[in-house]
């Protein structure tokens, strides 16, 4: 039976296993060990691990800067996609964001990654073609 916890630091080694096997994530040094410590003591109750028998099987990051919620790094290992893991992790993190009276969540997708936008869709989120996403190295 899928397990759905609290994602924590001690997940974080077999989480970036995860993340570096599944096209689509994009990693960069926002996913050290030490800022996904950060993130998560940032953001308490907010970030989930799918376990089965221990083993690590999914992912879900979600920040709130206060007024909106983002959601990162939503990863399903390959041999148990499909069986609505994807679906709890999110469906567990909105649960949370209702809690919490947050009014909207965004997410950010690789235009090119049919899949997760296929995922997305079906799932009730949609595309926002009037916006853009700018970034800036600050650093």
């Amino acid at each position: 039976m899928i397990s759905i916890l609290p994602f924590s630091p001690e997940d974080y080694e077999d989480a970036m296993a995860l993340w570096k096997d599944s096209p689509g994530i994009g990693l960069s040094q926002a996913d050290s060990l030490e800022a996904i410590t950060e993130f998560l003591e940032r953001n308490p109750g907010l970030n989930w691990v799918a376990k089965l028998n221990k083993q690590l099987v999914g992912t879900l990051l979600c920040g709130y800067d206060g007024r909106r919620a983002y959601l990162y790094h939503l990863a399903v290992h390959p041999e148990y996609r499909r069986q609505g893991i994807g679906r709890a992790l999110v469906e567990r993190c909105l649960e949370r964001l209702k809690e919490m009276r947050v009014e909207k969540a965004h997410l950010f997708v690789y235009a090119d990654n049919q899949e997760a936008v296929a995922f997305w869709k079906a799932t009730g989120w949609y595309p926002r073609p009037e916006l853009i996403i700018m970034s800036f190295n600050v650093s």
